[in-house]
């Protein structure tokens, strides 16, 4: 990738005696990367910083491994909150994930907090076995929602790319400048500040894929197709769509944070199931 560093954070999750146990692990500051206790079969990693966020020109550039048959949950230790960006620089966040056969990531962080004046860039990149299972979090608010602080960062800047075999499926990119976009347009945000995006890759054959599958498809809202209907700002709104045959992708907006937990209740319950990860890894946290 451009602009790569000479030294990457890595982190290395490998199935040892029936269990997925964190085998390697590197942090480069400002990353620090935290391992709590699992009390079933997977492995739980927790991203965090040493100031609670990134300031400007903070790069945090991780490769991360998930060995045959491992499961991984990887979390924040609690929203990541992007600072006000000096003379232009840019936070930046990359992953390189791999997983290899059998292998299970679920990526599930906090919400990214863009701060007045901020600027941020993440990319997640990965490469996966044609039986391997990825779900991926991508949220974030547009400013310090408790204050009243509402889209007056400078840029964000979203990107996913998902191959299997090589083979990309999958690839979203997103970015929002509000000084050159109106955020409160019914065509961008409308007064959603909250928004919260799912992406499922697997095998359409994998049990745990079809199971999660259709845990997504259970939020789905109800289609409406009659000429009266009107949407009345609602508290949220959330679609589902299956985007290939491995592939599905689930979008949700919200006026605040509590508005979205039962969907990520939701989520996290299916989640919970013992061909996952056998507990909720979020619930002690909370």
């Amino acid at each position: 990738m451009n602009n790569a560093p000479t030294e990457w954070s890595e982190l290395e999750v490998a199935e040892v005696q029936g269990k997925s146990r964190l085998i390697s692990c590197k942090n480069v500051q400002p990353l620090k990367i935290l391992n709590p206790r699992s009390p079933a079969a997977g492995c739980h990693a927790v991203l965090s910083s040493y100031g609670g966020g990134m300031v400007a020109g903070d790069k945090i550039w991780l490769r991360l491994t998930g060995h045959a048959n491992s499961r991984l949950f990887l979390g924040s230790q609690a929203n990541t909150k992007i600072f006000k960006s000096l003379q232009g620089a840019t936070a930046e966040h990359v992953i390189e994930g791999k997983l290899g056969a059998g292998a299970l990531a679920v990526v599930f962080p906090d919400p990214v907090v863009m701060q007045e004046h901020s600027q941020y860039r993440q990319v997640q990149q990965w490469d996966l076995q044609p039986d391997s299972l990825l779900l991926v979090i991508d949220w974030f608010h547009s400013g310090r929602m408790d204050i009243g602080e509402k889209f007056v960062f400078t840029a964000f800047h979203s990107e996913l790319k998902v191959a299997v075999n090589q083979r990309v499926v999958l690839l979203d990119r997103f970015a929002f400048a509000p000084q050159h976009h109106i955020a409160t347009s019914p065509a961008n945000f409308d007064q959603y500040q909250t928004m919260f995006s799912a992406y499922l890759v697997g095998n359409p054959t994998d049990a745990r894929f079809q199971y999660l599958a259709d845990a997504l498809l259970q939020l789905k809202m109800s289609d409406r197709t009659d000429l009266h209907f009107a949407i009345t700002n609602p508290e949220c709104m959330i679609s589902v769509t299956k985007v290939k045959q491995e592939a599905y992708i689930l979008r949700a907006m919200a006026h605040t944070r509590m508005a979205l937990q039962p969907l990520c209740d939701h989520l996290l319950q299916a989640l919970s199931g013992e061909e996952f990860f056998g507990y909720n890894p979020l619930k002690r946290k909370y």
